[in-house]
């Protein structure tokens, strides 16, 4: 099915594999209620649902982290996004069994919703060949070496922006800091907790007062679940500065937007690599990928 929500000329144009680009959140949900992607959300059905909560110091690192993530699980798929830790509302997980999709796209509760859209996208549009995707082996090893691995698998999707234009990174993870270091790239780091980085770096809290200083963007697939995504995209899509996105949230919802501002995705559905020691894959999409 290929739906226009808007006039012609102003809405989703058509993707080579049928599927529309979509522009805004909210017209991705419009089409899944739609059945745009296959499934009707209302017969669609969440059988589990449960968190994953991390603390992490890597070896030869100053500084750790905390990760919590709400997981959904959809016959084979797993859609998820992450939440500040100790935030997800009491009674969450079981408000999510049981329930379609479409009541939780309803759900008052944002990263229920993201977490449900990436289920049922998860369950709809596998990450595959036939949907773009492109398989990146991640080896076994320890967690700082994964991490590293990772943050070549991401960075490297990134093409270098215009001299002397940083690149503006939402959400800081100093293995993807190492690696822009290593390809001798400028950033800005943001990410609402603030803080500082590895290297002793002020890490800026508000990232759109930064767009118009950089030549490129680097963002987490939390933007997803905390509502910052759009203007990302917006100024991407305006600009055509490159918009390359890491996604543990959001890792099947984040592909949709390629060809509406996004340029690349690495997508990472759950396990993810921080779980265990052994080999993995990540899901890239792009040119580059």
């Amino acid at each position: 099915m290929t739906a226009r929500l808007h006039p012609q000329g102003t809405g989703p144009s058509t993707r080579p594999h049928g599927d529309p680009v979509v522009r805004t959140l909210a017209d991705l949900v419009h089409l899944v209620r739609a059945g745009a992607y296959g499934p009707d959300p209302a017969r669609t059905r969440i059988a589990l649902a449960f968190t994953t909560s991390q603390a992490v110091r890597h070896e030869g690192r100053a500084r750790g982290y905390r990760n919590e993530v709400l997981s959904l699980r959809l016959d084979a798929a797993v859609g998820s996004c992450a939440v500040e830790p100790g935030t997800l509302p009491p009674g969450a997980l079981d408000e999510c069994v049981g329930a379609t999709v479409a009541d939780l796209l309803d759900h008052p509760y944002a990263p229920v919703r993201i977490a449900a859209l990436d289920a049922y996208l998860a369950h709809a549009r596998p990450h595959s060949a036939a949907h773009g995707a492109r398989p990146h082996p991640l080896p076994a090893g320890d967690s700082l070496t994964r991490s590293r691995a990772r943050a070549r698998a991401v960075v490297d999707l990134l093409p270098d922006p215009a001299p002397g234009r940083p690149v503006l990174v939402v959400g800081v993870v100093n293995s993807l800091l190492e690696r822009l270091r290593a390809r001798g790239l400028g950033y800005l780091p943001c990410d609402l907790k603030g803080g500082t980085t590895e290297w002793g770096e002020a890490v800026h809290t508000d990232a759109t007062g930064l767009l118009d200083r950089c030549g490129a963007v680097l963002a987490s697939g939390m933007t997803l679940g905390n509502g910052t995504f759009q203007g990302l995209l917006d100024h991407a899509a305006r600009t055509g500065k490159p918009l390359v996105m890491f996604a543990q949230t959001g890792s099947a919802v984040l592909p949709r937007f390629l060809g509406a501002g996004v340029t690349a995705v690495s997508a990472e559905p759950y396990p993810f690599f921080w779980l265990d020691g052994g080999p993995g894959t990540l899901h890239r999409y792009g040119d580059r990928a």
